[in-house]
């Protein structure tokens, strides 16, 4: 199949499952953001306790899929069954203990992460639902994962859009019809991430798939847990670096008051909506990436990376513009606060300033990652999430305070985007 037929194919359903997936991840900010200001503010100060579960998922989803489709690419099917199988439990293991160890900690952690005294009370609320959902968040990247990489794009699709579509539902009913607060908000996330889980598992449990989950499959041995971990690396360096750079954020940010948190994280909550259509042909490519790469097909995978880093430039280059036009209205859908959407439409802005270096940075490191070639996704991957942004958010703040905040983020994605153009290159 022509490269670019083939990375369209994969990118739409992965494109429609991520925009429903950040659609239903606003939809607990919209109706949180009928309560007040400071449960406002609590969302955006757990997106760190996501981003963490996210980051363990996502390290052994794409450190199993990565390998599962190089192995299908060299006619390995065995192999790709006990990646499978090895992945996703470890996923489920760690989520436990993720969990465990959250819910122990759960207010030093919200402090840490940059909640405010007014804040904390529906943080913890909050945060209490999301570590209870966290297993079925880690296993859920992994499942979703693994279906793309095996050109099952459209399967995955179907267990986000389900589930986001049914937090959506569950928010207006707990939140608006049930008067449940934030602790609705964080029930239907709960809910609606088990019920994903396992419309994600459906495929492999009625044998669609190559890779397998059954425990028959899991071997433990020690080299495939190591490639995962070694392929999975650049996923946890970017999730990871990002929930961290997040709890840095909202600390900064938090000295002006549950206004200006509210403010920044509606802002970036929209720009993550923005970006995942740019992610969805990102991740369109990693498949395509990967199996060529495997079955040694070298000039299909440069092919692809030119084509799709065309294709999302565009596309961010056109949302930038409908953005920045509409940057007051968009943050007023969240919250009815002057304040909030005073600071709120300046750095939404700034961001719109650096939606088209976006897919440079994120492009690079994904396509290395699906090759196998880890160090250097890892760099790109750091870089984008926190290794730029937290100096710029430190420095900005310095010198220009909620000014130099509001345009930290934008900053820091130019200079990862022009970072990363050498290595592009170099592949290309």
């Amino acid at each position: 199949t022509p490269v670019n037929r083939l990375i369209i194919s994969l990118a739409i359903p992965t494109i429609i499952s991520m925009l429903v997936t950040n659609i239903y991840n606003m939809a607990d900010t919209y109706f949180v953001g009928t309560i007040n200001t400071s449960a406002t503010a609590a969302t955006g100060i757990v997106v760190a306790i996501m981003s963490i579960l996210q980051a363990l998922g996502f390290m052994f989803g794409h450190g199993a899929g990565s390998n599962i489709s190089r192995l299908l690419g060299s006619e390995n099917k065995e192999g790709a069954r006990e990646y499978g199988a090895t992945s996703f439990w470890l996923s489920i293991l760690v989520g436990i203990l993720s969990m465990i160890f959250g819910l122990s900690f759960l207010d030093p952690m919200l402090r840490l992460m940059g909640s405010t005294e007014t804040i904390l009370p529906y943080a913890r609320i909050y945060g209490w639902y999301i570590l209870i959902a966290a297993p079925a968040f880690t296993a859920s990247c992994v499942c979703n994962n693994i279906l793309r990489y095996e050109g099952m794009a459209f399967f995955a699709m179907i267990g986000l859009t389900f589930g986001g579509v049914l937090n959506i539902f569950g928010d207006y009913l707990l939140v608006h019809i049930f008067h449940m607060g934030i602790g609705g908000a964080g029930l239907s996330t709960t809910i609606s991430q088990y019920i994903s889980l396992l419309i994600l598992m459906l495929p492999f449990i009625q044998g669609k798939t190559q890779a397998k989950l059954g425990l028959q499959y899991f071997k433990g041995r020690r080299q495939n847990i190591k490639n995962i971990l070694t392929c999975g690396i650049p996923s946890l360096a970017r999730q990871g670096l990002n929930s961290i750079s997040t709890m840095v954020l909202n600390g900064s940010v938090a000295m002006y008051g549950d206004a200006a948190v509210a403010a920044i994280s509606v802002a970036t909550r929209v720009v993550n909506l923005m970006f995942c259509i740019a992610i969805g042909i990102g991740q369109g490519l990693q498949p395509v990436a990967a199996f060529n790469y495997g079955a040694k097909y070298y000039s299909r995978v440069k092919e692809g990376l030119k084509f799709s880093l065309m294709i999302a430039s565009s596309l961010m280059l056109a949302l930038a513009f409908i953005t920045f036009f509409h940057a007051e209205t968009l943050v007023h859908l969240f919250r009815n606060d002057p304040e909030v959407i005073a600071i709120g439409k300046v750095a939404l802005r700034f961001l719109c300033v650096s939606f088209v270096f976006m897919p440079l940075a994120s492009f690079g490191a994904m396509m290395f990652q699906a090759i196998g070639e880890s160090g250097i996704a890892t760099i790109l991957s750091a870089l984008r999430s926190g290794g730029v942004l937290i100096p710029v958010i430190v420095l900005f703040s310095s010198l220009w305070g909620l000014k130099g905040l509001e345009m930290a983020q934008a900053v820091s994605e130019i200079l990862s985007g022009l970072f990363s153009i050498p290595f592009i290159f170099r592949s290309v």
